[in-house]
This record gives C-alpha cells, sequence and structure tokens, in this order.
C-alpha cells in the first residue's frame, strides 16, 4: 500500500492547484512545452534526413557507386569487366576523364570532363528516365557537345546550343610556336543535382573525349554500378582482386567523404541547439514542482506528521514531474512522427493558402520539403527528453523531502 501511496498523491497533485488554478497551469505549461521540444526536433532532424537522402539520390543519378581506375589508364578493360562479374556488379561501364578549362565570351572555368557512352551508361538502363539521363542522350560521337551543371552553366553565361572553348592541359607544337590544346564545342544539354557537380562538372561523349585526350584503346577506368547503393555488398573480396592487380577502388561515400561530413556535422549542430528546446521544457518542470513543494508545504508537514518518511514525500514529487515529462515526450514523439512524413504536403498545403513558394525553382533544386523519418533519432530524442524530465524532479523532490512539520504547521 505504501509503495503505491506516491503514485497516486503525486498524480492527484498533477490535476490539483492553489484555487485560482496557477498551479495547474504551470504543470500544463510544461507538459505542452515538453511536447513541443520533442515534436520540433523530430520534424528537424527528419527533414534534414530528407535534405541528405535528396542529395544522395540526385548525386547517384551523376556519380558511379565505385570506380575502378588506374593512373596510366586501362587498357584491356573488357576482360577487366568480365572478370568482374563473379562480383555482385550490375553493370560496370568504361569512362575517361580529364581536366579542362572552358571559356565562354567573358568567362572562364577550370572543370572536371567526363567521358560516357550516353547508349550504355547506367542512366538509362539503371535509374530509368532521370533528368540527366535526358541530357546524355542528346551526346553523339563526333559532334563534341557537352552537357554542363546549371551553376556551371550560369557561372560561363550559357545556355543550350551556345559554343564554347575547351582547352586542354596539354601542348601542341606548330610551326608557328608552341600552342595550348583548344577545340570548340557546343552546349547540348543542362543538369541540375543541387550540390558541388553543379559547378564543376562537363560531360562528353566518350569516343570525343578520348580522341582529345589522345587516350587511343585505353579507358580512365571502370565505372560499377550496384542493385542498392545505399547498402553496398561486402567489398573485401572485390578490393582485394582490384589490388592484386595494380589498381584502385573507391566507392561513392568515399568519393563524397567531405560532403556527407559536412551534412553529418549540419545535423548533429542543429540537433543539439534544438535539445535546448527540451532543456528549457524540463527547467519549466522545476519551477513547476518548486512552486508545487511551497504551495503544499502544509499538506507535506501533515502527511510527515502521520509517520511517512522524507523520502516517500520525495517520490510522490518525482511521479508528479516525470510523469508530467514523460507524458509531454510521448505526446511529442506521436505528434513528431504523425507530422514528420507529411510535413511536405502540409507546407504545400499552407503555400497554397497563402500564395507563395517556399522554394523557388529557379533558385533550389527542390520543390518540395523532404521528410524522412528515422526511428534511431526518434529513440535518441524521446530517451533525452525522458533522462532530462527525470532529473528534473531530483532537486524539488529533495526540497519536499527535508520540509520540517513543525515548522510548516506552526502558524496553523
Amino acid at each position: 500500500m505504501m509503495s503505491r501511496l506516491p503514485l497516486f498523491i503525486g498524480l492527484r497533485y498533477i490535476t490539483s492547484g492553489r484555487a485560482d488554478g496557477f498551479g495547474s497551469f504551470v504543470s500544463l505549461f510544461s507538459f505542452l512545452a515538453m511536447s513541443l521540444g520533442v515534436m520540433v526536433l523530430i520534424l528537424v532532424l527528419s527533414v534534414m534526413n530528407g535534405f541528405d537522402r535528396e542529395i544522395k539520390t540526385r548525386l547517384l543519378e551523376v556519380i558511379p557507386h565505385a570506380t575502378i581506375s588506374s593512373p596510366h589508364g586501362l587498357e584491356n578493360w573488357p576482360r577487366l569487366a568480365s572478370s568482374l562479374e563473379r562480383h555482385e556488379i550490375a553493370a560496370s561501364i568504361p569512362y575517361i576523364e580529364g581536366q579542362a578549362m572552358l571559356t565562354s565570351a567573358s568567362h572562364f572555368q577550370g572543370v572536371s570532363v567526363q567521358g560516357v557512352l550516353p547508349t550504355v551508361s547506367h542512366y538509362a538502363s539503371l535509374s530509368g528516365s532521370s533528368p540527366l539521363a535526358a541530357q546524355l542522350e542528346k551526346l553523339q560521337a563526333g559532334s563534341y557537345g557537352v552537357v554542363l551543371g546549371a551553376m556551371l552553366a550560369r557561372s560561363l553565361g550559357v545556355h543550350v546550343g551556345d559554343r564554347l572553348l575547351l582547352t586542354l592541359p596539354e601542348l601542341s607544337v606548330t610551326p608557328l610556336g608552341v600552342f595550348p590544346r583548344v577545340k570548340q564545342v557546343t552546349v547540348r544539354g543542362i543538369f541540375q543535382v543541387g550540390a558541388q557537380i553543379d559547378s564543376g562538372v562537363a560531360f562528353m561523349h566518350m569516343e570525343d573525349l578520348g580522341r582529345l585526350l589522345r587516350m587511343g584503346a585505353k579507358v580512365s577506368g571502370l565505372r560499377l554500378f550496384f542493385d542498392d547503393p545505399f547498402a553496398l555488398p561486402e567489398l573485401s573480396s572485390l578490393r582485394a582482386d582490384i589490388s592484386a592487380q595494380g589498381l584502385q577502388l573507391e566507392t561513392w561515400q568515399q568519393s563524397m567523404a567531405q560532403l556527407f561530413q559536412a551534412i553529418r556535422t549540419e545535423k548533429t549542430v542543429v540537433g543539439l541547439l534544438l535539445s535546448v528546446i527540451i532543456g528549457v521544457a524540463a527547467f519549466n518542470i522545476v519551477a513547476s514542482l518548486v512552486l508545487m513543494v511551497n504551495e503544499k508545504r502544509k499538506d507535506i508537514a501533515v502527511l510527515r506528521s502521520l509517520g511517512m518518511m522524507p523520502g516517500t514525500i520525495a517520490a510522490i514529487f518525482r511521479t508528479q514531474g516525470g510523469v508530467t515529462g514523460v507524458l509531454g515526450v510521448v505526446c511529442g514523439v506521436v505528434a513528431g512522427c504523425l507530422l514528420a512524413p507529411n510535413i511536405g504536403r502540409i507546407v504545400a498545403f499552407l503555400e497554397g493558402l497563402i500564395g507563395t513558394q517556399m522554394f523557388d525553382p529557379n533558385l533550389y533544386f527542390i520543390t518540395v520539403l523532404p521528410s524522412h523519418l528515422q526511428w534511431p533519432d526518434v529513440i535518441v530524442v524521446a530517451t533525452l527528453g525522458v533522462i532530462l524530465s527525470v532529473l528534473a524532479t531530483l532537486y524539488p523532490a529533495w526540497r519536499a523531502g527535508k520540509v520540517p512539520p513543525a515548522e510548516a504547521l506552526r502558524y496553523e
């Protein structure tokens, strides 16, 4: 019976207060603050996860899942591609890569030039009708066309159909002197991914780039593609096979490691900043319990006079504060999990009501707010809320257990 008494009295105190109801209002405010803090943190983390997944999905339309390369190029690449069939690889496609400078009428910029085969590239066979696939299909051997990123095209001030000068870091010796190798190319398409690739990569037909770089029968390497790029198979045997041939293997996580590290750091920093909201809610619980202890001093003194131990008194207020905080966490988790998958539609509905767009398609690579709810984030946020709620009850409960009965009942 004594073990249930703190629970009963603590739950009773949650809905009781002074005649003006101030104690109940403070408890309600603490509950709402905890719910709001947990819900907002889950929503923000889900949106950041959505941005992360959106960027990765768009990047994988441009970059391969892994690459096999050699500093001196690969000459007998068909044999190497055949030897890789025993590994879990969906496709292995040759490519040529080089550095060059693109010059327009008034601007110039250094870029990485990628030579691809549009007819057999993964953009058509694995990614379906992606925006980049439609642009790469416009590349034809012998036409010396290029497909540029949107930011690169904007910085050069060019559009589809405009001509550029492509300057290679090689010199040609002529009777008139030594000159850099220059070729006039035509912009055939423009793509947008939403990452640094938009500003530093240009695509050409592999035959055209191979001719310009004098590769002959060699290629720079092989692009590897797997059925699920987000869950790459075990690569230890593939790495051993590639290393034995003196080649290098690099996955897409390694090639874009700096970008993904920046995204993870941003998510961590934002999560820590928004955790302050939950901390403020915990302080509200402390404040509400301190007020409740001062208000219930006479009740505490009576209970102590009847023989209740200080630990039991403290348990009453730990129950009150803990239940308030945990209920707030539960409601916040439920609200966050319900809103997170639908936040894009909610924002789109609000945009329709006020007649404006949060993401201008001319400026941003997305038009709908992305969201991806991850349960580990929900568990971390809920655990943080519960821990802070429990810790917030310790000082007020200790204070309640130290209330002297005689002092509290002196003037009663």
